[in-house]
């Protein structure tokens, strides 16, 4: 349906504006629902983002369209990362529900905030304008600074709000000042615009490269790329396992869609300046977070660092470029989004609510106690691992075949080197769970039945996709870059 006078096709804002007014609708119904009622909080956010995930997939294989003043492009891959987004909230969501009653923490807020991240995506997700980007990116942004803190009486978690907060501000920023000078190079913010008015100039002009360092130092800081990593344990460890896991996945995979959607669409005629930045970036966000995931003890710590060396593997696939590239990014993200998920899930049901059991050492001997839990774990360590039939393995093959594809065969071998080393500290969690005596009182572990679906879902498609890697392959090969 078109609102031909005010050139809106309300068709592909749907996703949307679904999701603005559901947050809003979860804040009022908040307003009424007692405190042994907070599951119906739960059920109608679920039932809204089943709505909204609907309406996303609308528009599958339609015709592609720039809508919205140019702003916002309707696409295979815009519906693909919208329809993630929506599901990882959803999931977010189900994983959230038993967490915030067994920590005294249920409020409507907290799932309004979620949806209204899960709408920053979905724009991100579309933007092909710098204005709309950043728009999308606070939007996400500032509902995460809030729900890093939400877990009020405890230290960690408002000194993980507050540093995300601080440097999420600095970064956008840094987008924000990239975008002016850009603006100031081309004349324009929409990515097909700036492409055609700096086609030719390549690395002539200098207020165009400084516009397009800065933005990429932006989304460094907010794909915890290193340098810019700093935040990334402290405020993984800080926040709430759910929060945690909604910010690691459904942000990852939506700002690796949005960086790659500028790259080749606002500058391919700077390719040669972005690309080396980013090659480095990649090496050393792979070397670093590996290392520094090999000396720790506390396992959300532990994938706090394996997040930051996995955007490292990711980006390298943005390097590569081409065909292979993008779909080398999109499967991983995909494949990094199940088996990741699936680890925080974990995380949660062995936390009691009141204190996150975090320690390796709570880990110790957890296949005699719960044999269905462990082996969950054990099958998202072995993907992440990138071992064989897991969707792992298939995710990294990729990646470095695309970067040898692409001439850069010296950074396939630092991803292959550094994957040896994640071998060991992901191995070092199986061992600890299968091969180590219990050190502390026995854990009661009582997961819910959506937890046990969340966990049943994330398991059967990491092994799915590592049975079948063609489907999804063939899936993530869309249209629209």
């Amino acid at each position: 349906m078109n609102v031909s006078a005010l050139g809106i096709d309300l068709t592909a804002l749907a996703p949307i504006l679904v999701l603005g007014g559901l947050a809003m609708a979860v804040l009022v119904l908040g307003l009424f629902v007692k405190k042994d009622g907070a599951g119906v909080l739960a059920w109608f956010a679920l039932l809204g983002l089943a709505a909204a995930l609907v309406l996303s997939l609308w528009s599958w294989g339609g015709t592609d369209r720039i809508v919205f003043g140019q702003m916002m492009a309707v696409d295979g891959f815009y519906t693909l990362f919208a329809a993630l987004a929506i599901a990882v909230a959803g999931l977010g969501v189900v994983l959230s529900a038993s967490y915030l009653d067994r920590s005294g923490l249920t409020h409507a807020e907290y799932y309004a905030l979620m949806i209204f991240g899960a709408a920053g995506m979905v724009v991100m997700a579309g933007a092909c304008n710098l204005i709309l980007l950043l728009v999308g990116l606070e939007l996400l942004s500032l509902s995460l600074y809030v729900l890093a803190g939400f877990a009020r009486t405890r230290l960690s978690s408002q000194e993980a709000a507050l540093k995300y907060f601080l440097l999420g501000s600095f970064s956008a920023g840094l987008l924000i000042y990239g975008a002016a000078l850009v603006y100031g190079a081309a004349g324009t913010l929409d990515y097909s615009g700036v492409a055609k008015a700096t086609q030719g100039l390549g690395g002539a002009n200098p207020l165009l490269l400084v516009g397009l360092g800065l933005i990429l130092v932006g989304f460094a800081f907010k794909l915890a790329l290193v340098p810019f990593h700093m935040w990334v344990p402290d405020v993984y460890e800080g926040a709430p396992t759910p929060v945690t896991a909604y910010m690691a996945v459904g942000t990852k995979a939506v700002v690796f869609a949005a960086l790659l959607r500028l790259v080749t669409g606002a500058f391919p005629a700077a390719r040669a300046e972005w690309v080396a930045i980013l090659a480095v970036l990649a090496a050393l966000t792979m070397i670093v977070g590996n290392v520094a995931a090999v000396v720790q003890g506390n396992v959300k710590r532990l994938l706090a660092y394996s997040a930051i060396a996995h955007a490292g593997y990711i980006l390298m696939a943005v390097v590569g470029g081409g065909k292979a590239g993008s779909d080398a990014v999109i499967f991983y993200l995909l494949a990094y989004t199940v088996m990741n998920f699936g680890a925080f899930a974990v995380l949660v049901a062995v936390g009691d609510g009141r204190e996150e059991r975090l320690s390796l050492q709570d880990y110790a001997g957890l296949a005699r106690q719960s044999p269905w839990l462990a082996a969950a774990m054990a099958v998202f360590m072995l993907s992440l691992a990138g071992v064989p039939p897991t969707v792992g393995f298939w995710a990294k093959l990729y990646v470095f075949n695309a970067a040898i594809q692409g001439g850069y065969l010296w950074l396939a071998l630092v991803g292959i080197a550094t994957s040896v080393v994640a071998a060991y500290y992901y191995l070092k969690v199986v061992v600890a769970i299968y091969f180590t005596d219990p050190v502390s009182e026995k854990l009661i572990l009582k997961p819910t039945g959506s937890m046990v679906a969340v966990l049943v879902v994330a398991v059967f498609f990491t092994l799915q996709m590592g049975l079948l890697p063609g489907l999804f392959l063939n899936l993530s090969q869309l249209p629209g870059l």
